[in-house]
C-alpha cells in the first residue's frame, strides 16, 4: 500500500526556513487583520461609555466601584508609545495605563492592553512584552497598508498600595479584554507575537 501524501506542517517549514535562512514569512493579510480588529471592535465598543455605577454590582471592594464609575478611558491624555524617551516623564508614581489603537475604518479605539504600575515613569523604559506585541502588530498595519495610530493613557487616579491596583488592573481586563494581555490572548487568537 502506498504511503498518502502528507500535508506539511507550515510552523516546521517557517522554522527550518528561519534556520537555513530561507524567506518563508508567515503573514497576516489586510483582510484577516481588519477582522480581527472588527472582532475586538464589536466587543468593546460599548465599553467606551462611562461605566454607569448599577453595571459595577459585581464589583467586591466598595473603593473599587468608586473608582470604576464614571471610568472613560478617552478621557486620559494620549501620548505616544515613545514617551517613555522623553527626558522629563509626563506621569509619576502609581498608575494603570491602557495602549490603544485607533483604527480609521472603526467608530470607537481598540483598547489592546491594559497594565499597572507602580513607577509610571519608569515601567516602559525596560522590557515588556506588549512592546513586541505592539511592534508586531504596527508591523503588521504597515505591511497591509493599514494606518496604525496607537497611543497610552496613563490612569494615575488608583491606589498605591499594589495588591489593590493590581486587583483593579484584573477587573478592568475582565471587563475589556484587550487582547494583547496574557489572560486574553487566547480568546482574540492574538496574530501577533512576540519575537
Amino acid at each position: 500500500m502506498a504511503d498518502a501524501p502528507r500535508q506539511g506542517d507550515l510552523f516546521d517549514a517557517a522554522s527550518q526556513a528561519s534556520e537555513t535562512g530561507g524567506g518563508v514569512e508567515l503573514a497576516i493579510t489586510a483582510t484577516q487583520l481588519r477582522r480581527w480588529q472588527q472582532r475586538v471592535h464589536a466587543f468593546q465598543a460599548a465599553l467606551f461609555a462611562p461605566t454607569p455605577p448599577e453595571a459595577l454590582q459585581g464589583v467586591l471592594f466598595e473603593p473599587e466601584r468608586d473608582l470604576l464609575a464614571g471610568f472613560d478611558p478617552l478621557q486620559l491624555k494620549p501620548l505616544p508609545l515613545s514617551f517613555w524617551r522623553w527626558p522629563e516623564g509626563p506621569h509619576q508614581g502609581a498608575a494603570l495605563y491602557l495602549v490603544m489603537d485607533r483604527p480609521a475604518d472603526l467608530e470607537q479605539p481598540l483598547l489592546l492592553y491594559i497594565g499597572e504600575t507602580i513607577a509610571a515613569d519608569r515601567r516602559w523604559k525596560g522590557e515588556h512584552d506588549c512592546k513586541a506585541y505592539l511592534a508586531a502588530y504596527q508591523e503588521a498595519c504597515m505591511a497591509c497598508g493599514l494606518r496604525c495610530s496607537t497611543s497610552i493613557r496613563f490612569w494615575g487616579d488608583v491606589p498605591r498600595a499594589t495588591r489593590a491596583r493590581r486587583q483593579l488592573e484584573q477587573t478592568l481586563i475582565q471587563r475589556w479584554q484587550p487582547p494583547f494581555n496574557k489572560e486574553t490572548r487566547e480568546r482574540w487568537a492574538t496574530p501577533f507575537h512576540a519575537a
